[in-house]
Protein backbone atom coordinates (compact mmCIF):
# COMPACT_ATOMS: atom_id res chain seq x y z
CA UNK A 1 0.00 0.00 0.00
CA UNK A 2 1.20 3.34 -1.09
CA UNK A 3 2.09 5.03 2.52
CA UNK A 4 0.13 8.51 1.06
CA UNK A 5 -3.03 6.26 1.00
CA UNK A 6 -2.34 4.97 4.70
CA UNK A 7 -5.28 5.02 6.85
CA UNK A 8 -5.35 7.72 9.01
CA UNK A 9 -8.51 10.02 9.21
CA UNK A 10 -8.95 13.18 10.43
CA UNK A 11 -10.87 12.82 13.01
CA UNK A 12 -13.79 14.74 14.48
CA UNK A 13 -13.37 17.35 16.78
CA UNK A 14 -15.07 15.68 19.90
CA UNK A 15 -13.93 15.76 23.58
CA UNK A 16 -13.74 11.18 22.85
CA UNK A 17 -12.09 11.73 19.42
CA UNK A 18 -8.56 11.19 20.68
CA UNK A 19 -7.15 8.63 23.34
CA UNK A 20 -9.43 8.29 26.62
CA UNK A 21 -10.09 10.35 29.19
CA UNK A 22 -8.89 9.01 32.63
CA UNK A 23 -11.86 8.47 34.88
CA UNK A 24 -10.30 10.35 37.40
CA UNK A 25 -7.21 12.12 38.79
CA UNK A 26 -5.09 14.78 38.31
CA UNK A 27 -4.94 16.61 34.50
CA UNK A 28 -1.76 15.95 32.47
CA UNK A 29 0.30 18.42 29.86
CA UNK A 30 3.34 17.24 28.13
CA UNK A 31 6.03 19.16 26.47
CA UNK A 32 7.89 17.68 23.45
CA UNK A 33 11.44 18.80 22.78
CA UNK A 34 13.31 19.07 19.62
CA UNK A 35 15.87 17.19 18.41
CA UNK A 36 15.63 16.06 14.48
CA UNK A 37 15.02 12.23 14.13
CA UNK A 38 15.54 11.42 17.75
CA UNK A 39 11.90 12.89 18.69
CA UNK A 40 10.79 9.63 16.89
CA UNK A 41 11.01 8.41 20.63
CA UNK A 42 8.11 10.60 21.70
CA UNK A 43 5.90 8.17 19.97
CA UNK A 44 6.49 5.76 22.57
CA UNK A 45 5.62 8.33 24.95
CA UNK A 46 2.12 8.77 23.33
CA UNK A 47 1.35 5.29 23.27
CA UNK A 48 2.13 5.03 26.85
CA UNK A 49 -0.22 7.75 27.81
CA UNK A 50 -2.32 6.08 25.20
CA UNK A 51 -2.14 2.68 27.15
CA UNK A 52 -3.30 4.96 30.53
CA UNK A 53 -6.21 6.44 29.62
CA UNK A 54 -4.43 9.97 29.45
CA UNK A 55 -5.02 12.65 27.20
CA UNK A 56 -3.76 15.42 27.81
CA UNK A 57 -5.11 19.10 28.45
CA UNK A 58 -2.46 20.83 26.42
CA UNK A 59 0.05 20.41 24.64
CA UNK A 60 3.58 21.99 23.62
CA UNK A 61 6.29 21.61 21.65
CA UNK A 62 9.88 22.66 19.74
CA UNK A 63 10.89 21.69 16.37
CA UNK A 64 9.81 17.66 15.61
CA UNK A 65 8.22 17.83 19.03
CA UNK A 66 5.89 20.65 17.63
CA UNK A 67 5.39 18.24 14.90
CA UNK A 68 4.34 14.81 16.56
CA UNK A 69 2.83 17.33 19.42
CA UNK A 70 0.52 18.19 16.62
CA UNK A 71 0.27 14.72 15.13
CA UNK A 72 -1.51 14.22 19.01
CA UNK A 73 -3.06 17.25 19.38
CA UNK A 74 -5.29 16.48 15.78
CA UNK A 75 -6.34 13.11 17.80
CA UNK A 76 -3.84 10.52 16.15
CA UNK A 77 -2.97 7.80 18.74
CA UNK A 78 0.39 6.77 19.52
CA UNK A 79 -0.12 3.56 17.37
CA UNK A 80 -1.22 5.81 14.39
CA UNK A 81 1.74 7.92 14.51
CA UNK A 82 4.06 5.13 15.03
CA UNK A 83 2.60 3.14 12.09
CA UNK A 84 2.48 6.29 10.00
CA UNK A 85 6.24 7.62 10.13
CA UNK A 86 7.05 3.82 10.02
CA UNK A 87 5.56 3.21 6.60
CA UNK A 88 6.65 6.39 5.57
CA UNK A 89 10.08 6.32 6.65
CA UNK A 90 10.73 3.06 5.93
CA UNK A 91 10.27 3.49 2.43
CA UNK A 92 13.67 5.09 1.08
CA UNK A 93 12.38 5.50 -2.11
CA UNK A 94 9.26 6.86 -1.61
CA UNK A 95 10.97 9.47 1.08
CA UNK A 96 13.16 10.75 -2.18
CA UNK A 97 10.30 10.74 -4.14
CA UNK A 98 8.49 13.22 -1.51
CA UNK A 99 12.06 15.21 -1.11
CA UNK A 100 11.47 15.48 -4.70
CA UNK A 101 8.13 16.85 -5.03
CA UNK A 102 8.90 19.17 -2.30
CA UNK A 103 12.71 20.75 -4.11
CA UNK A 104 13.43 24.38 -4.34
CA UNK A 105 16.22 23.09 -6.67
CA UNK A 106 18.29 20.06 -7.67
CA UNK A 107 18.63 16.48 -5.71
CA UNK A 108 22.24 17.41 -5.45
CA UNK A 109 23.39 17.00 -1.99
CA UNK A 110 20.14 15.09 -0.98
CA UNK A 111 21.73 12.23 0.82
CA UNK A 112 25.10 12.15 3.24
CA UNK A 113 26.46 9.54 5.09
CA UNK A 114 23.26 7.19 6.21
CA UNK A 115 20.96 10.37 6.62
CA UNK A 116 19.12 12.93 5.05
CA UNK A 117 20.97 16.05 4.04
CA UNK A 118 18.78 18.33 2.46
CA UNK A 119 20.11 21.67 1.81
CA UNK A 120 17.72 24.66 1.97
CA UNK A 121 14.69 22.99 1.43
CA UNK A 122 11.10 25.30 2.33
CA UNK A 123 10.13 23.87 5.29
CA UNK A 124 6.28 24.24 4.53
CA UNK A 125 6.33 21.95 1.19
CA UNK A 126 8.35 19.56 3.35
CA UNK A 127 6.11 19.31 5.92
CA UNK A 128 2.58 19.15 3.53
CA UNK A 129 4.45 16.85 1.50
CA UNK A 130 5.21 14.66 4.65
CA UNK A 131 2.53 14.98 7.41
CA UNK A 132 -0.57 12.99 7.52
CA UNK A 133 -4.17 14.21 6.20
CA UNK A 134 -4.87 13.51 9.80
CA UNK A 135 -3.14 16.97 10.97
CA UNK A 136 -5.43 20.34 10.02
CA UNK A 137 -4.57 23.66 8.60
CA UNK A 138 -5.10 25.69 11.75
CA UNK A 139 -4.79 25.59 15.16
CA UNK A 140 -7.95 26.20 15.86
CA UNK A 141 -9.47 22.61 13.99
CA UNK A 142 -7.12 20.91 16.71
CA UNK A 143 -8.87 18.64 19.11
CA UNK A 144 -5.82 19.42 21.96
CA UNK A 145 -4.74 22.96 22.60
CA UNK A 146 -1.62 23.57 21.12
CA UNK A 147 1.40 25.85 21.65
CA UNK A 148 4.38 25.79 19.19
CA UNK A 149 7.84 27.54 19.49
CA UNK A 150 9.98 29.29 16.80
CA UNK A 151 12.73 32.01 17.32
CA UNK A 152 12.50 35.27 16.00
CA UNK A 153 16.10 35.75 13.91
CA UNK A 154 16.24 39.24 14.05
CA UNK A 155 13.71 39.97 17.54
CA UNK A 156 16.46 38.05 19.16
CA UNK A 157 13.42 36.49 21.28
CA UNK A 158 11.45 33.36 21.24
CA UNK A 159 8.33 33.06 19.30
CA UNK A 160 5.35 30.98 20.50
CA UNK A 161 1.94 30.42 18.57
CA UNK A 162 -1.55 28.93 19.10
CA UNK A 163 -3.26 30.02 16.68
CA UNK A 164 -3.89 30.79 12.76
CA UNK A 165 -2.19 28.75 10.12
CA UNK A 166 -0.34 25.28 11.76
CA UNK A 167 1.90 24.92 8.78
CA UNK A 168 3.59 28.18 9.04
CA UNK A 169 3.88 27.67 12.76
CA UNK A 170 5.33 23.81 12.40
CA UNK A 171 7.70 24.84 9.57
CA UNK A 172 8.98 27.81 11.39
CA UNK A 173 9.45 25.73 14.56
CA UNK A 174 11.66 22.97 12.40
CA UNK A 175 13.89 25.26 10.59
CA UNK A 176 17.05 23.85 11.37
CA UNK A 177 19.79 26.24 10.01
CA UNK A 178 21.22 25.86 6.78
CA UNK A 179 19.04 22.85 6.17
CA UNK A 180 15.73 24.16 5.90
CA UNK A 181 15.07 27.90 4.56
CA UNK A 182 13.90 30.40 7.04
CA UNK A 183 9.97 31.26 7.43
CA UNK A 184 8.28 34.12 7.34
CA UNK A 185 5.22 34.89 9.31
CA UNK A 186 3.75 37.86 10.96
CA UNK A 187 6.67 40.00 9.86
CA UNK A 188 9.23 38.54 11.39
CA UNK A 189 12.06 35.76 10.15
CA UNK A 190 11.59 32.76 12.13
CA UNK A 191 14.02 29.43 12.64
CA UNK A 192 14.36 26.35 14.76
CA UNK A 193 12.14 26.59 18.24
CA UNK A 194 14.98 24.84 19.71
CA UNK A 195 17.34 27.20 19.61
CA UNK A 196 15.60 29.27 22.13
CA UNK A 197 13.55 26.23 24.02
CA UNK A 198 14.80 23.20 23.36
CA UNK A 199 12.01 21.37 26.13
CA UNK A 200 9.17 23.98 26.19
CA UNK A 201 7.54 22.69 29.55
CA UNK A 202 8.00 26.09 30.73
CA UNK A 203 4.95 27.17 28.79
CA UNK A 204 2.74 24.71 30.12
CA UNK A 205 2.63 26.21 33.88
CA UNK A 206 -0.32 26.36 35.47
CA UNK A 207 -2.22 24.50 32.43
CA UNK A 208 -2.19 21.27 34.26
CA UNK A 209 -1.56 19.36 37.55
CA UNK A 210 1.01 17.24 35.96
CA UNK A 211 3.39 18.88 33.37
CA UNK A 212 5.71 15.87 31.40
CA UNK A 213 8.68 16.81 29.55
CA UNK A 214 10.50 15.04 26.80
CA UNK A 215 13.92 15.50 26.25
CA UNK A 216 15.39 14.27 23.24
CA UNK A 217 18.52 16.69 21.98
CA UNK A 218 20.83 14.20 23.32
CA UNK A 219 24.69 15.24 23.69
CA UNK A 220 27.32 14.40 20.92
CA UNK A 221 28.78 10.81 21.04
CA UNK A 222 32.27 9.34 19.59
CA UNK A 223 32.07 7.48 16.65
CA UNK A 224 34.05 5.56 14.42
CA UNK A 225 35.87 8.84 12.76
CA UNK A 226 39.22 10.05 14.58
CA UNK A 227 37.54 13.73 14.29
CA UNK A 228 33.83 14.53 13.76
CA UNK A 229 32.65 16.39 10.28
CA UNK A 230 32.21 20.12 10.04
CA UNK A 231 28.17 19.14 10.01
CA UNK A 232 28.47 16.30 13.43
CA UNK A 233 30.10 19.81 14.67
CA UNK A 234 27.58 22.12 13.78
CA UNK A 235 24.49 19.87 15.17
CA UNK A 236 26.78 18.95 17.93
CA UNK A 237 27.32 22.49 19.15
CA UNK A 238 23.92 23.01 18.31
CA UNK A 239 23.05 19.86 21.38
CA UNK A 240 25.49 21.58 23.72
CA UNK A 241 23.61 24.93 23.59
CA UNK A 242 20.54 23.41 23.93
CA UNK A 243 21.31 21.77 27.05
CA UNK A 244 22.72 23.93 28.86
CA UNK A 245 19.63 25.92 28.09
CA UNK A 246 17.55 22.99 29.16
CA UNK A 247 19.53 22.73 32.58
CA UNK A 248 19.23 26.64 33.11
CA UNK A 249 15.54 26.44 32.74
CA UNK A 250 15.79 23.11 35.04
CA UNK A 251 17.04 25.50 37.68
CA UNK A 252 14.40 27.49 37.87
CA UNK A 253 11.95 25.27 37.78
CA UNK A 254 11.07 21.54 37.08
CA UNK A 255 8.81 19.52 35.23
CA UNK A 256 6.86 16.83 37.16
CA UNK A 257 8.02 14.40 34.75
CA UNK A 258 11.29 14.99 32.94
CA UNK A 259 11.57 11.87 30.53
CA UNK A 260 15.55 11.44 28.68
CA UNK A 261 14.96 8.86 25.90
CA UNK A 262 18.22 7.12 24.84
CA UNK A 263 19.03 9.02 21.64
CA UNK A 264 22.39 10.35 21.75
CA UNK A 265 23.47 8.03 18.93
CA UNK A 266 21.71 9.20 16.39
CA UNK A 267 22.31 12.36 14.26
CA UNK A 268 19.55 14.65 13.89
CA UNK A 269 18.53 13.61 10.13
CA UNK A 270 17.97 10.12 11.03
CA UNK A 271 15.18 9.95 9.73
CA UNK A 272 15.56 6.61 7.70
CA UNK A 273 16.59 4.96 10.81
CA UNK A 274 13.29 5.06 12.03
CA UNK A 275 13.24 1.48 12.96
CA UNK A 276 16.69 1.62 14.81
CA UNK A 277 15.37 4.98 16.79
CA UNK A 278 12.29 3.37 17.80
CA UNK A 279 13.99 0.18 18.86
CA UNK A 280 17.11 1.73 20.69
CA UNK A 281 14.23 4.19 22.60
CA UNK A 282 11.41 1.34 23.49
CA UNK A 283 12.03 1.42 27.09
CA UNK A 284 11.23 4.99 27.73
CA UNK A 285 7.39 3.95 27.25
CA UNK A 286 7.74 1.44 30.36
CA UNK A 287 9.57 4.69 32.15
CA UNK A 288 6.69 6.70 31.39
CA UNK A 289 4.22 4.59 32.65
CA UNK A 290 6.46 4.38 36.22
CA UNK A 291 6.87 8.15 36.20
CA UNK A 292 3.01 8.85 35.14
CA UNK A 293 2.33 6.30 39.07
CA UNK A 294 4.40 7.95 41.12
CA UNK A 295 3.88 11.59 40.18
CA UNK A 296 -0.24 10.71 40.32
CA UNK A 297 1.08 8.90 43.31
CA UNK A 298 2.72 12.49 44.91
CA UNK A 299 -0.29 14.50 43.82
CA UNK A 300 -2.65 12.65 46.01
CA UNK A 301 -0.61 13.04 48.40
CA UNK A 302 -0.59 16.92 48.18
CA UNK A 303 -4.03 16.58 47.63
CA UNK A 304 -4.58 14.67 51.17
CA UNK A 305 -2.53 16.82 53.12
CA UNK A 306 -3.85 19.87 51.32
Amino acid sequence: MDVSEAPVSRRPLLPDAAAPQRAAGPTFAVAFGGGGARGLAHIHVIQALDELGIRPVAIAGSSIGAIIGAGMAAGMTGAEIRDYARGLLGNRAEVLARLWRARSGTLSGLMTGNGLGVTQFDVERVLKAFLPTAVPDSFEELAIPLQVTATDYYGHALAVFSQGDLYSALGASAAIPAVFRPVRRDGKLLIDGGIYNPVPFDLLEGAAEIVIAVDVVGTPKQGGRKRPSSIDLMFGASQLMMQSITAMKLKVRRPDIFLHPPVSRFRVLDFLKVEAVMAETASIREETKRAVAAAVKAHEKRAAHG
